[in-house]
């Protein structure tokens, strides 16, 4: 099978039997047999950050964003207030969701790019004594900065608030034990770093949280994180029809994970990374972000002033080689992106130097 070096944020590079994971028989998702797959997946969810005593997993179809939106939608009572931090585009878009339900909120707004004051973060919590809730995006892709999780959460204790985390882009990527930093509501999908298909997303909850919110009324009915999760806790099967393909391509996914185990995951992607700043660096690119605010697993790079650059053009000479790279996404600076996760390695990044230099020299592009 051809393989494509993805070095777009996701929809990752899987490997061949994660592919190959899709190919099985059909089946009714309703059988017995499909509904004991589906536990097992839930397991493995929560197993992967250390879940398993305390949190559940709630399975749903559909993109990352379902699965934000399911747990915006559904934790939040009627008389609830949200804080949302937005230094990228997926905290701008939890706050677009919470805006579409009418549901109280304020939103502590910087530049993509800028790093959050924790300060300042917790002067808002201390003034506005009705907040219930904080979400913040934990790696945000826009400008690939890793936000300060450990610090935002220790707020989110010490004022007895619910914590909720977008981790799409770092859950199994970079370790995270959501015991230990008492993650109320953690939020991923099954095609970033876990390496499965796109097609579910699922939200990570604190079993005794969750319980509480069957008492908040339903803003909706696919989306309702109780709703589904009672169901499939009563049944043994998705409440809704399932993409039944990706759940078995998301149960390899899993296995491959633990195989690798999460050191060895993290540490291939940063290998990638550090091969990554050295081709960065050999070209003269400069980078959005200082290193120590870096994921390591996606970085934004300043783009070329030189009148001879293109995005697109450039683009598509790397598509032409069997590399996506991906463009910028509205921070400060006007920059490109290239993400280093996914079933690649060094070499893969190796592979990319060698034609950025190349791609330079016969385009003419000063750095």
């Amino acid at each position: 099978m051809k393989r494509n070096i993805l070095l777009n944020p996701g929809p990752a590079t899987t490997t061949d039997s994660v592919k190959q994971a899709l190919m099985v028989p059909d089946i009714c998702p309703r059988e017995e047999e499909f509904g004991n797959l589906t536990q097992n997946v839930l397991k493995k969810i929560t197993r992967v950050v250390n879940g398993e005593n305390s949190h559940t997993a709630v399975i749903l179809t559909g993109s990352g964003t379902a699965g934000v939106e399911a747990a915006l939608s559904s934790v939040i009572s009627e008389n609830g207030k949200i804080l949302i931090l937005d230094n990228g585009a997926y905290g701008k878009r939890a706050e677009t969701i919470i805006k579409s339900y009418g549901i109280q909120h304020i939103t502590h707004r910087l530049a993509w790019g800028d790093y959050p004051d924790v300060e300042i973060i917790e002067n808002i919590i201390k003034k506005d004594t009705e907040l219930t809730h904080f979400f913040f995006v934990h790696h945000e892709t826009t400008t690939g900065m890793l936000n300060p999780m450990g610090k935002l959460l220790k707020l989110c204790q010490k004022y007895e608030i619910d914590s909720i985390v977008d981790a799409m882009s770092s859950y199994a990527g970079l370790p995270i034990d959501i015991q230990k930093e008492s993650i109320d509501y953690l939020i991923s999908s099954s095609n970033k770093c876990i390496q499965g298909m796109a097609g579910t997303s699922f939200v990570i909850a604190n079993k005794k949280k969750l319980a509480r919110t069957e008492k908040i009324l339903p803003r909706n009915l696919y989306l309702n994180l109780w709703g589904n999760h009672s169901y499939i806790e009563n049944t043994g099967q998705f409440q809704f029809t399932p993409p039944v393909q990706i759940v078995y391509a998301l149960n390899q996914a899993l296995d491959e994970f633990f195989l690798e185990t999460q050191n060895g995951r993290t540490a291939r992607y940063f290998k990638s990374y550090e091969t990554l700043i050295d081709g960065l660096n050999n070209v003269g690119l400069e980078l959005l972000l200082p290193k120590e605010q870096h994921s390591k697993l996606l970085t934004a790079i300043i783009e070329p002033s030189s009148p001879n650059y293109n995005f697109m053009e450039m683009h598509n000479y790397f598509y032409k080689n069997d590399i996506t790279i991906y463009p910028g996404k509205g921070a400060k600076q006007n920059t490109f992106r290239i993400a280093n996760i996914g079933e690649i390695d060094y070499r893969d990044i190796e592979i990319f130097n060698k034609k950025l230099i190349q791609y330079l020299k016969e385009n003419n592009i000063k750095i």
